[in-house]
């Protein structure tokens, strides 16, 4: 058995006591208190040798103002001395678990002989759960807790199963969770979700992507509690770079006062050309023989990859360029459209109908030309 006693000196040391003897670690501090404890193997067998065990969470954080929910199973190692009628008593300390040398250590005890923290064992400690209530939380409670079972000649601490919580005055930012490569027409299902490390006063979840969305609060795999809203939708472009914020609202002082925390993801959707368009310079009548420049336009994303002119004639179109500009010259009247393409798909634009305009009466052989959309 190992045991593990701070001696306060200027270096702060580790008096280890074991089978073997006894002997002192020195400790190394860099910057703020940090320590390392070279043992070989005698720590490691810490739970096989206590007494006592418990399965709990090693850190728990709660907001100051509200409660936090343990959850907590415990097995004892010597199940003779443990069966019994005799009632079980569940004991909480802070801080040390060796009490005896600081009795005020010993924070609850199920029997009512100590209450000084608003505690409560909700689990059923005859089935072995030790699941217990915080209640009422304030910064001060921020410590390291050992769990003690007392059940007649059985009495033993669970030294080894320390439980660190932390008590903070804000509240943590609730998560979006999103699919990852959205593309248009997917349907989606985007959560927001919340810690709830208190389940009796959980947290209101709002958000912008509906009003009144119904909170659902759901136990984790560990015994902890989370609180959600979800959303199922189907995209389109309009959701690219759409923000989603969401709030949640922790109510504190039982229920006289919130607290509230917001976060904000931004959709990123791929989807098809769109808006694609054909236009001519120069604009208006042009001269048969002259130059004129087709530009073609869309917006896409991922980009568009190609751009495909095309001329419509008797026997169908007929592809007659490639590139977003298509400069040629005019000499007789047609009908041009382009196609944007990207990896999602691609559209094409409305036609343009260069169309004869009449004789120039200064030059009569010359045709003018007028585009038509």
């Amino acid at each position: 058995m190992v045991h593990c006693n701070w001696a306060k000196t200027p270096s702060f040391r580790c008096e280890i006591t074991c089978s073997l003897g006894k002997e002192f670690v020195n400790m190394v501090t860099v910057g703020m208190l940090s320590v390392l404890l070279f043992v070989s193997g005698a720590l490691a067998d810490c739970t096989k040798q206590a007494a006592l065990s418990i399965t709990a969470p090693e850190k728990l954080e709660a907001l100051s103002g509200s409660c936090l929910q343990i959850p907590c199973s415990f097995r004892p190692k010597d199940e003779q001395t443990f069966i019994s009628t005799r009632k079980i008593f569940g004991v909480w300390i802070k801080n040390y678990s060796r009490f005896g040398e600081n009795p005020n250590n010993v924070i609850y005890n199920s029997s009512g002989a100590v209450s000084t923290y608003p505690i409560s064992i909700t689990g059923n400690l005859s089935q072995r759960d030790c699941t217990t209530l915080f209640s009422n939380l304030t910064t001060t409670y921020t410590d390291t807790y050992f769990f003690r079972v007392e059940r007649e000649r059985f009495k033993a601490t669970a030294d080894c199963n320390s439980l660190q919580i932390t008590v903070r005055d804000s509240p943590w930012r609730p998560s979006i969770a999103i699919p990852g490569d959205l593309k248009e027409k997917e349907s989606v299902t985007i959560t927001c979700s919340a810690l709830t490390p208190c389940p009796h006063s959980p947290p209101q979840l709002t958000w912008n992507l509906q009003q009144d969305s119904h909170n659902k609060t759901e136990e984790n795999t560990d015994g902890s509690f989370t609180t959600k809203i979800q959303q199922n939708i189907t995209l389109s472009d309009t959701h690219d770079g759409k923000k989603i914020s969401c709030s949640a609202r922790y109510p504190v002082n039982q229920g006289n006062d919130t607290k509230t925390a917001e976060t904000e993801e931004t959709l990123s959707v791929s989807y098809a050309p769109k808006d694609t368009s054909a236009s001519i310079s120069p604009s208006g009548l042009v001269s048969a023989g002259s130059w004129v420049k087709l530009t073609c336009s869309s917006r896409a994303k991922p980009p568009v990859s190609s751009f495909t002119w095309f001329k419509k004639s008797r026997d169908g179109a007929v592809k007659v360029s490639e590139g977003e500009i298509y400069s040629f010259n005019v000499t007789d009247g047609g009908v041009y459209y382009c196609v944007a393409t990207n990896d999602l798909g691609n559209q094409t634009s409305a036609e343009l109908d260069l169309t004869e305009a009449g004789s120039d009466q200064d030059s009569p052989t010359i045709q003018k030309l007028k585009a038509v959309r």
